[in-house]
């Protein structure tokens, strides 16, 4: 007889530093590879920071080039729960595609409570519309944890971003993205989220069809907490469904705060999914 599971702790669930060992360091050292990066970059004139995308305060990205002319732009979106962090912590992670000759651009936004989920997706949609504005060739978007839902909400067939940006959107690459938000209503987080059932329905891309045509890897760490793991293979299966061209990958030995390293590394798996070689 199959087992009966119930998810009882809802906070648990959803929770990721507590379950990986020396959790609480990993912030800093972001940090401090991010900085280091920036730092030799601009040294070399490749990063261009601080660009604006709206009139908000935190409606900026920073976009850093290869050497030479690009073969387009990647724009990675950070995570956080939708109410941490910023695109300072993440540079380091442009490593891997600038090597492989694509620029990448990476925004922040305006968190929760000042914001609201829905209001987070028109501001990343806005960066991608401003980053395609000011830069040539194909689009890839990839985004991490809150930054994975947001990526993948914008190739949602109701997304809004214009159909001339639509179409140069190649290939979507959620990492431990958040799919069906419905869950958050249940964990004390939603205190800041300010989710109701309404808006997490219209903002789950689970919940939603998707852009036709389009191609998205569904990427997860193996070690990850359950929910994490649920969640991806929740899209690829559902958008599958729904006539997208989906894959699901767990990365093997991986959780919640190193999944993303890959991204740093141009031979890595994970920057070939994205790119697409």
């Amino acid at each position: 007889m199959t087992e009966l599971r119930r998810i009882t702790d809802w906070d648990d669930a959803y929770s990721n530093g507590a379950h990986i060992p020396g959790g609480d360091a990993y912030p800093a050292r972001w940090a401090e590879r991010a900085a280091a990066f920036r730092t030799e970059l601009a040294a070399t004139g490749r990063a261009e920071l601080d660009l604006p995308y709206g009139e908000g305060e935190r409606e900026r990205y920073d976009l850093f080039r290869p050497e030479g002319t690009a073969k387009g732009t990647v724009v990675f979106v950070h995570g956080g729960y939708w109410m941490a962090f910023d695109k300072a912590r993440w540079s380091h992670l442009a490593a891997g595609p600038l090597a492989q000759g694509w620029a990448v651009a990476m925004p922040s936004y305006t968190l929760c409570p000042e914001t609201r989920i829905a209001g987070i997706t028109r501001q990343i949609a806005r960066a991608v519309e401003a980053v395609a504005g000011a830069e040539a060739g194909p689009l890839r978007l990839t985004g991490h944890s809150a930054g994975g839902h947001l990526v993948s909400r914008l190739v949602c067939a109701d997304a809004p971003l214009s159909d001339e940006v639509r179409a140069r959107v190649e290939h979507v690459v959620s990492i431990s993205g958040l799919h069906d938000l419905r869950p958050l209503l249940n964990t004390r987080m939603n205190a800041t989220l300010r989710l109701d059932e309404a808006e997490a329905v219209a903002e789950s891309p689970a919940l939603l069809r998707p852009q036709p045509g389009i191609g998205i890897t569904c990427w997860v760490g193996a070690n990850e907490r359950p929910e994490f793991v649920r969640q991806t293979e929740l899209l690829a299966n559902v958008w599958l469904g729904l006539g997208a061209a989906t894959a699901l990958r767990l990365a093997e030995g991986r959780h919640h705060f190193d999944v993303i390293d890959d991204l740093a590394d141009p031979e890595s798996d994970l920057v070939a999914a994205l790119l697409g070689f």
